[in-house]
């Protein structure tokens, strides 16, 4: 066996986001899931630390985000509004995910595949709520960069991602949002 799953992580980087949008700046899978890791952290945080809620680990929600869009490598990145288009392309495109998931894993030592089979095939309902929170939480602060940038194409973006965060009624993401989102819209000499 070759052993190409870490091989192959390493290739995120050339599967770009935002497809069908005129962006001001590239991002990659990669850059996306290295956020989605820091915030998916930060909301954990608050959760237990500020909030003095029960909750996952931090450091698995951490880990958990780095891996949430892994099985892209295989099928790049499908654009939200084709993705979530109707449930039948919603399901047909969950099951590639899947066995995009399972094709990823097989790329591992068998001793390894147990152990990251939760990571890449996003299975661990308790770490999901959070990851999910701080990938929408990801693509609305590139909404809000692209925004500072001038390019008014984010506008319903980042309009559809604030109201889909808002809807999550998740306590340690409206703690976010109320505590560290506006500095995502100042320039570098205002922070």
């Amino acid at each position: 066996m070759a052993n190409e799953f870490y091989a192959l992580l390493g290739r995120m980087r050339y599967i770009t986001r935002w497809g069908l949008m005129r962006n001001t700046f590239s991002e990659n899978i990669s850059e996306h899931s290295h956020m989605t890791a820091v915030l998916a952290h930060a909301l954990a945080l608050i959760r237990r630390d500020i909030l003095k809620l029960p909750g996952p680990d931090p450091d698995r929600c951490a880990v958990a985000a780095l891996y949430h869009d892994a099985s892209e490598i295989l099928t790049g990145d499908l654009p939200t509004p084709i993705k979530y288009y109707n449930p039948d392309i919603k399901t047909a495109y969950k099951q590639v995910e899947r066995v995009a998931g399972e094709r990823l894993l097989e790329m591992l030592p068998p001793e390894l595949r147990e152990s990251y089979a939760p990571l890449v095939l996003e299975d661990d309902r308790e770490l999901e709520p959070i990851v999910k929170a701080a990938d929408k939480l990801s693509a609305h602060i590139k909404c809000l960069e692209e925004q500072k940038a001038g390019n008014t194409e984010f506008d319903t973006a980042a309009k559809q991602t604030w109201e889909a965060m808002r809807a999550m009624e998740l306590p340690e993401l409206d703690w976010f949002l109320e505590n560290c989102l506006r500095p995502f819209s100042l320039n570098l000499d205002q922070l």
